[in-house]
């Protein structure tokens, strides 16, 4: 099977947005709650860099287990990495996830202002400044035949859509709305004219949509 590019656990308000406004250093989300944001996920026992042995089981956990399966390298947007704008002003800080970040694999970050390359742990990070398609193929050569994982934002997401670049999608629905920021879509059936979907509501109260190709 070809190399595939994939969107996994990638959660969105009722609305279609996946961050509110004004994103900063200690807010990464903006104006959006993560705590409810994203709760259905830090519940999960698979979450990824879980600190503890506890975390529930169930249909929310089932999906998150995949984040890493077949995974070989990640590509996400500037905003995902950290809130800086324009040139970079700050080399030592390095990202959210501390000294160990979950990827696991090449990170190539987008952005207009590319930088050096630098490791944390057993994840390297990039950053390019390319149309989708040639990131991807630089992704994909780094990720040695396995499949490369599309982290977001939903602007990130968005453009690789809009190339017809993305093969499979996991979208996580939560139960609220946040009302502006970053939107990944006005609805979920813009997406039918080019993916088949799978509906599933889940106990936590979040609803996951699963697309794949026609």
């Amino acid at each position: 099977m070809s190399q595939q590019l994939r969107v996994q656990n990638f959660t969105v308000s009722a609305d279609g947005f996946g961050a509110g406004e004004h994103q900063s250093l200690e807010r990464p989300f903006g104006t959006a709650d993560p705590g409810r944001l994203m709760a259905w996920l830090l519940a999960t026992a698979s979450m990824p860099n879980r600190a503890d042995s506890g975390g529930n089981r169930g249909l929310d956990d089932y999906l998150v287990r995949d984040f890493g399966n077949n995974i070989g390298a990640e590509i996400m947007g500037r905003n995902k990495f950290g809130p800086q704008r324009g040139p970079w002003t700050d080399h030592e800080w390095q990202g959210w996830w501390g000294d160990e970040p979950p990827f696991r694999t090449p990170v190539f970050v987008l952005t207009h202002h590319p930088r050096p390359s630098f490791t944390l742990s057993d994840t390297t990070f990039h950053f390019v400044d390319g149309e989708p398609k040639t990131v991807l193929d630089r992704a994909r050569e780094a990720a040695g035949g396995k499949d490369v994982r599309l982290g977001g934002g939903a602007t990130t997401v968005r453009q690789f859509l809009d190339a017809d670049l993305v093969d499979t999608l996991h979208v996580a629905v939560v139960p609220m709305e946040i009302g502006a920021g970053t939107r990944l879509w006005e609805s979920p059936d813009d997406l039918l004219d080019r993916f088949h979907r799978e509906v599933v509501p889940s106990a936590s109260g979040v609803t996951h949509h699963l697309f794949w190709r026609r």
